[in-house]
């Protein structure tokens, strides 16, 4: 269950992300992904680590992080005056899409595999403090966890993510993809939403009283290794993430949800993450939210904030 604005009996979250791990597995060929089962029978798909991918493929991933409860589709536009997809996503769900699945709240590291996951998993271990506030804790036979990280998921992974979830391992699910791969820059920029509804939650906002949310963000162009995909995917939603929420509750922490990096660092991410080493956890959280914020009160007032920088989008995203 969950409560709040979002009190009515939700689905598991880990069933409906299963749906779209069958889609994906009955469509390996046309998408260019790629899937085959450790020893312990979970399985793994290939959205692109050794496999291409594509856009279709991006989306696909962006559903099963969200447990498809968000619309998420490309457009074209521009940045700087250069074509450039960007990834469109919309949610009546927010809270439990997005805090509950989307959000990369796993950090995996055991013996021969580090990632980061994202996806319904996370709701079957349930120990962030996020599913407090949205009041959700999922039950369900099968877990689905995305992995992002260099290399494919091991049989020790598997077996961790399988203990964790309290699931048996042949019923684990891991989509796994790199950052430095189309699937990774479709899915990153699918994150700018999510960005917004996360730093309401860390500002002390309750996330049942976003109503819906709907994000937009540039599709980062795909870097040669992981760091400069790392810094393009947060150049996309830092500088050039657009955000509306519905929200039930007028508040006065609105105007810190936006990103500050232009402010406090006025560089492409590349340039702040090597200042500090590629340690994360040493750059403000202020700097990890979208460009820009439009929040509509129902029967209330519509705030503004924010701005995308096309300049440290074009440099970010090496535009001659």
């Amino acid at each position: 269950m969950c409560g709040g604005a979002e009190s009515r009996r939700m689905d598991s979250l880990n069933r409906m992300a299963l749906e779209l791990a069958d889609e994906a597995l009955e469509f390996t060929e046309e998408l260019d992904i790629g899937a085959f089962e450790l020893e312990g029978g979970t399985t793994v798909i290939d959205f692109g680590v050794e496999h291409e991918g594509g856009l279709e493929a991006g989306l696909l991933l962006a559903e099963l992080q969200t447990a498809g409860l968000a619309t998420v589709q490309t457009r074209v536009d521009e940045v700087a005056g250069a074509t450039f997809p960007h990834v469109e996503l919309a949610c009546d769900q927010p809270a439990v899409a997005m805090l509950g699945a989307q959000k990369a709240g796993w950090e995996l590291s055991v013996e021969d595999y580090e990632g980061l996951g994202s996806g319904p998993a996370r709701a079957l271990v349930a120990r962030e403090g996020e599913f407090q506030a949205i009041d959700y804790v999922d039950a369900f036979e099968f877990a689905v966890l995305a992995l992002e990280g260099d290399d494919l998921p091991t049989e020790a992974a598997a077996r961790q993510v399988a203990d964790l979830a309290s699931v048996e391992a042949g019923s684990v699910f891991l989509p796994a993809y790199r950052t430095a791969s189309v699937a990774g820059s479709v899915s990153g920029a699918a994150r700018a939403a999510e960005l917004a509804v996360f730093r309401l939650y860390e500002l002390g906002y309750d996330p049942t009283d976003v109503l819906s949310a709907t994000g937009s963000a540039p599709v980062a162009p795909v870097a040669g290794d992981e760091q400069t995909a790392i810094g393009r995917t947060n150049d996309a939603l830092a500088y050039g993430g657009r955000v509306h929420l519905t929200v039930a509750e007028d508040s006065d922490v609105f105007e810190a949800v936006p990103s500050s990096a232009a402010d406090l660092y006025d560089a492409p991410f590349a340039e702040v993450f090597g200042g500090e080493d590629w340690d994360h956890d040493e750059i403000d959280e202020g700097a990890f939210g979208p460009a820009q914020l439009t929040v509509d009160v129902v029967g209330g007032p519509t705030y503004a904030y924010g701005e995308v920088r096309e300049d440290l989008l074009a440099e970010g995203f090496g535009l001659a």
